[in-house]
């Protein structure tokens, strides 16, 4: 009972002091250590800085293809064969690997109006982040959400899931089954949560069987960002700051984007 009261107070202090509010609500399900670990030289290295991006490669799931990503890098001037310079070029989707989504990736008038991965805001895209672990026997739903207790004035929220167990963005083909946000999950984020940043472990934060509708209510407000495909294994759940920059692609509703966690010291 005491431990379990000392955790709680952990978990709140590690909010309260980032995001300048008190959870009394306990930590969710989700953290197999059950501790907080933010902010303790024990456990986080200061002035780390952690890569959450995937490295792009031939074998690289892509969307609804078992073949991957494929040759999508070649050297179309070398100096082997007398340019005076290497250079390369390259041909993927903007959906592939570590990327974000903008409103126009689902709703034909907001591409049509411009809200293209340039008018992104870079305020909602860097600052302080949480990393949280979902419960690894469903999909994040309504029920979910609520179990993980996320207060209040938390803006940008990394959801590990199964897919990290199950090392889907090391495998080639692409799978179905990858744990996302079912529609009444991500209603219930936008209804009850102060969240703009979601990020998630696959290609999609949107479960495969609600695929559409999820992604229609995220975005519907233009305020949140999503960003897919990030690399978050072997982190520890806790506060972290949080860097991503996508490429200023004028006119296109996706892109390539490269995020980095640093480690939040909160002692």
């Amino acid at each position: 009972m005491l431990m379990q009261s000392v955790y709680v107070l952990l978990i709140g202090l590690c909010y309260a002091s980032i995001f300048g509010i008190v959870s009394s609500s306990e930590a969710h399900p989700g953290y197999d250590s059950g501790k907080c670990d933010v902010g303790t030289s024990a456990s986080r290295d200061q002035g780390r800085i952690l890569d959450i991006s995937h490295a792009y490669r031939e074998d690289m799931p892509v969307w609804d293809s078992s073949e991957g990503l494929g040759h999508y890098l070649w050297l179309a001037g070398s100096m082997k064969n007398g340019s005076i310079a290497n250079n390369s070029e390259m041909k993927m989707g903007t959906h592939t690997g570590t990327h974000v989504d903008a409103p126009g990736h689902v709703f034909q008038e907001y591409y049509e109006a411009g809200f293209d991965v340039d008018t992104l805001d870079l305020k909602i895209l860097n600052g302080h982040a949480l990393l949280v672990d979902v419960p690894r026997d469903t999909n994040i739903t309504a029920k979910a959400m609520e179990g993980l207790n996320i207060p209040r004035g938390v803006h940008r929220v990394l959801f590990r899931t199964l897919n990290t167990d199950r090392h889907l963005m090391w495998r080639r083909e692409f799978d179905t089954s990858y744990v996302g946000f079912m529609k009444d999950g991500a209603q219930w984020l936008v209804d009850n949560t102060d969240i703009k940043f979601v990020g998630i472990d696959y290609l999609s934060v949107a479960a495969y069987d609600d695929l559409i509708p999820s992604h229609l209510v995220f975005l519907k407000s233009k305020e949140i960002i999503l960003v897919e495909g990030l690399k978050l294994d072997d982190i520890d759940p806790g506060v972290y700051s949080l860097h991503c920059l996508p490429l200023r692609l004028l006119g296109a509703e996706g892109s390539p984007i490269r995020c980095v966690l640093m480690d939040q010291i909160l002692m």
